[in-house]
């Protein structure tokens, strides 16, 4: 059974981590945070709608949903939810700092790379009464749930789920000669696809790419291919990598193969984030791990899979971001009104599903707007089948520039060199920091 959390980031400056990180640690550490105090439990099934003006904060990557839920939310309720949308480099300093003055707002999100380390340090509240007395609750979004949950206490809900899928132009498939309706079955059928496109030598256009100078993309895209084979990517607690393993090495292997065959877009060895997707969304690339959010704006006909694995299966990596009820509002029962809502049929189908973003229920996933259209059906079944680790140092290990992982990764796909064993170790050393 995988113990989940963690989750993928925009790459971020680790200096400014460490030193938000700090911040956050003065503010609220230990067992006495007053995130494991009491808790919301008074708030009753769907808390208290009395007119209350309540603060949220998000990340700037989420403010399409972030807007359409609040502003579906304050159409339909007495409480009003004012919305803060912060940019994304910018966001764990304003957490740290808030959260060292008492200043948090009542609600607010937090990418899955920074639940488990918020949590630890008490910035959110228990809701673990709350969500138990949720009828649907065994349905909710597992990775989410376990990403805030701390000593059997669940401090956070699903806000908005962002996962990794296999994607493949239609069209460079049919100009290749392979079947556009067609996913590839496993990581192998994945590396023949990619040679087939690149074998059509169409100007300009490429098998596959990624990002092979950023962590964050790379355990977005990759861990995924090592559970669906069955693998695992840590240890149950988080402070041991496995990466070194027999189906990660058939990983790295694979796409070194697709690196010296000339398949993989040239541009994706110095890519580090920010332009990781564009050749796909350009139609220059036939078929990549791609960020199912991103369906919507891809502007021509593509397929949609989960990420296979060596020898088969499919998987993804449960991303985005997770909300709860910070240390400081004194408005919980108000504030678990918002949380409620969120979650009932009303908000996951006519908010986000409508909008063709992904549901946190498992038991919404066929929902009349995914009917409309099989791949939204097949990412929202997917999700059940993804998986995000456990790991307080997620993010210096394997998302922040010059991490461990992209040393590992660089040496077995772009280098040909480097010890793995050494590489898989110095993983862990950080894990265990």
């Amino acid at each position: 059974m995988k113990r989940r959390s963690g989750g993928r980031t925009v790459l971020r400056s680790l200096a400014g981590v460490l030193a938000a990180t700090l911040v956050l640690t003065t503010a609220a550490c230990g067992d006495d945070g007053p995130g494991d105090q009491g808790g919301v439990a008074e708030a009753g099934p769907t808390g208290v709608d009395d007119g209350s003006e309540l603060t949220l904060w998000t990340r700037a990557p989420l403010e399409k949903q972030a807007k359409l839920l609040v502003e579906a939310y304050n159409a339909g309720h007495q409480n009003k939810v004012k919305l803060t949308v912060v940019p994304n480099d910018d966001y764990v300093a304003k957490v740290g700092a808030a959260a060292g003055s008492g200043g948090l707002p009542d609600l607010f999100a937090a990418d899955i790379v920074y639940v488990p380390n918020w949590v630890n340090q008490g910035l959110f509240q228990d809701l673990s009464a709350n969500i138990d007395g949720l009828g649907f609750k065994d349905s909710i979004n597992k990775g989410h749930l376990s990403a805030g949950t701390r000593d059997g206490k669940a401090h956070v809900l699903p806000f908005v789920l962002d996962l990794s899928m296999l994607f493949w132009n239609k069209q460079l498939f049919k100009d290749a000669g392979l079947d556009p309706e067609k996913a590839p079955a496993s990581l192998e059928e994945y590396a023949a696809a990619a040679k087939a496109v690149q074998a059509a030598k169409k100007p300009g256009v490429y098998g596959t790419a990624a990002g092979l100078n950023c962590g964050g993309c790379l355990v977005f895209t990759w861990f995924p291919s090592v559970w669906a084979a069955g693998g695992e990517v840590l240890s149950e607690d988080g402070t041991e990598a496995k990466l070194a393993d027999e189906t990660a090495q058939k990983v790295y292997s694979t796409w070194a193969d697709l690196w010296k065959s000339g398949a993989v877009l040239p541009a994706s060895s110095g890519e580090t984030g920010p332009t990781w997707t564009a050749a796909f969304t350009e139609g220059k690339v036939g078929l990549m791990f791609y960020p199912a959010t991103l369906l919507s704006s891809t502007p021509f006909d593509v397929g949609v899979a989960g990420i296979p694995g060596p020898g088969g299966g499919a998987s993804t990596f449960v991303g985005g971001d997770g909300i709860g009820v910070s240390k400081d509002s004194e408005k919980a029962a108000q504030a678990w009104n918002f949380l409620s809502w969120m979650m009932s049929e009303e908000a996951q189908v006519e908010v986000l599903a409508k909008n063709k973003d992904v549901v946190s229920r498992s038991d919404l996933a066929n929902n009349k707007y995914a009917a409309q259209d099989p791949r939204l059906v097949t990412i929202n079944q997917v999700a059940g089948k993804g998986d995000t680790p456990v790991a307080l140092n997620f993010q210096q290990a394997f998302n922040a520039p010059g991490s461990p992982w992209l040393t590992l990764v660089r040496n077995q796909v772009l280098n040909g060199s480097g010890d793995l064993q050494k590489d898989n170790k110095e993983i862990t050393g950080v894990l265990q920091q």
